[in-house]
């Protein structure tokens, strides 16, 4: 048995923020129907890489779902939509503001529906000023926080690759929807669960905020910067924590031959031995945290002239011998191809009907009672006549409603 098993959840999501918390759902065991327009969900066609079959944009967000075509324009399309809703644990959608109301299903016709029902919704922004402007992955990073202290000091601000707008809002759009389960065991009533792209993006960079009150006492001692104004600054590679950290160039220099190094007060005197100068660790001028912060710069210089004659891997493995926190920085290609990861199962193989395999990311959550098979993700309404059969629709009106336009 998987954790969600027995969870019917009703995905009217797209793109990538509401896919990526709907899969989620799905690895933990759900049954996730992905219900989309008869044209599809856009990320089908976009970005391919193999002309005519689903782009990897979609399939890597997409697996472990079920998919239905649905006109909700039309009537016949409003009527199989109240059916599938009152049969349904979950909703999830990340239409803009009101799009769902303007198809005729406010949350207090839904709630008519289905008391039950779990009705997620994920916006670019709350219900202030910003409420009705588009949000993007990017915009989102913008006005969350994260780019503003993203970059060098005397560079501009800079987006972070990693998703953290959308998929990021995904998973927490996951704990609300985990959190709203649960407390409808006790109340047998579903509810309500919204977050906003921005509102989760700042709540990723909620050390940023810890800083900009800090700086009301004065300059953040742990930042290289050497001056500081009226706000965060960017700080390049800068830990931000207590511990200070840098990236460093490793040989033979290429774009991600670097290391990344955190001195903690008890790894300097290894790391000074490590690196050919043993007598810094006794030296007052370097040999206490407290000395050492005024120089950082110069510090991680002293280091990278020791790593940059080594590849980064010899540099992993002598560096954590003497139990000092390192980590290489690894390239999308590194990551493909890591066979730990491949053993961990977050690095997967899944075979397509149209495409053959491709490489995703497996699941982050691991559950040792509920483990997770990451199955293809399913082509454009492969599922109608399933589903729509259980809602008591012949086989002679799946062809009339396809000929109509209505899936």
């Amino acid at each position: 048995m998987k954790a969600l098993e027995g969870v019917r959840v009703l995905d009217m999501t797209h793109v990538q923020s509401g896919p990526s918390c709907t899969q989620l759902l799905g690895w933990l065991g759900a049954d996730v129907v992905k219900l989309e327009s008869p044209t599809g969900d856009i990320t089908r066609q976009q970005l391919r890489d193999v002309p005519g079959v689903d782009s990897l944009y979609f399939t890597m967000l997409n697996c472990n779902k079920r998919s239905i075509t649905l006109n909700m324009k039309s009537e016949r399309g409003k009527e199989l939509f109240t059916e599938l809703v009152k049969d349904a644990d979950i909703l999830v959608e990340n239409f803009g503001p009101g799009a769902v109301d303007r198809m005729g299903f406010t949350w207090d016709r839904l709630q008519e529906l289905n008391p039950r029902l779990i009705y997620a919704s994920i916006k670019g922004f709350g219900t202030g000023r910003y409420a009705k402007f588009k949000a993007y992955e990017v915009i989102a990073q913008a006005m969350g926080g994260s780019m503003s202290t993203t970059g060098f000091e005397e560079g501009p601000p800079l987006a972070t690759g990693a998703q953290i707008g959308d998929s990021g809002t995904g998973i927490h759009v996951v704990a609300g929807i985990l959190a709203a389960l649960y407390q409808r065991e006790q109340t047998q009533r579903g509810q309500r669960v919204q977050v906003a792209m921005q509102h989760a993006v700042l709540n990723l960079c909620r050390v940023k905020l810890r800083d900009q009150q800090r700086l009301a006492h004065g300059p953040l001692r742990e930042y290289p910067n050497r001056t500081f104004g009226d706000e965060v600054p960017r700080s390049g590679n800068a830990s931000g924590g207590g511990q200070p950290g840098w990236a460093v160039r490793c040989a033979p220099g290429g774009p991600n031959d670097y290391i990344y190094v955190i001195v903690q007060p008890v790894g300097w005197k290894p790391l000074s031995g490590i690196i050919g100068r043993p007598e810094l660790a006794d030296d007052p001028e370097w040999a206490s945290p407290e000395a050492r912060l005024s120089k950082l710069d110069k510090m991680f210089q002293l280091i990278e002239e020791w790593t940059s004659r080594h590849d980064k891997w010899t540099v992993l493995d002598r560096l954590n011998a003497a139990n000092i926190p390192c980590g290489p920085i690894l390239s999308t290609k590194e990551l493909v191809e890591d066979e730990s990861l491949r053993e961990e199962g977050i690095v997967v193989t899944v075979g397509h009907p149209e495409r053959g395999e491709f490489t995703t990311v497996g699941s982050p959550l691991q559950l040792s009672d509920s483990p997770v098979d990451v199955t293809t993700p399913p082509l454009l309404g492969e599922h109608n006549q399933e589903i729509y059969g259980l809602l008591g629709v012949s086989a002679e009106e799946l062809a009339e409603l396809k000929t109509n336009g209505v899936i």
